[in-house]
């Protein structure tokens, strides 16, 4: 099965930065996915690579990304995404999930 990898740029309005320098959740294997966050000084701007078997879903990834960007109001940050057919909604969660583990106060 050939992978398909798509990257987007956001803008922020950075209020939210993680605490840890990285965070992983998730499992690609899972039949779901996994998120790694990396703290990044990209003027308060957002990176997200997908790496995802399924085509034709560009817009999709992008609206759902630009929505969690959005959402949180988190910058200076990389977001890379190893998918296995996550649905958009499922996508989402994971994004909210990692967010919150890299971002937990132990993390500091």
């Amino acid at each position: 099965m050939a992978l398909q990898v798509l990257e987007f740029e956001f803008k922020s309005a950075a209020t939210q930065e993680i605490a840890k320098e990285w965070s992983h959740l998730g499992v690609t294997g899972s039949g779901d996915l996994e998120v790694l966050m990396e703290k990044k000084a990209l003027n308060g701007g957002v990176k997200a690579k997908v790496v995802t078997p399924v085509k034709g879903f560009d817009a999709v990834w992008e609206k759902m990304l630009g929505k969690f960007v959005t959402d949180t109001g988190v910058g200076n940050l990389s977001i890379e995404i190893n998918d296995d057919n996550a649905t958009p909604i499922v996508v989402y969660m994971r994004l909210r999930q990692a967010l919150a583990e890299a971002t937990a106060k132990e993390a500091e």
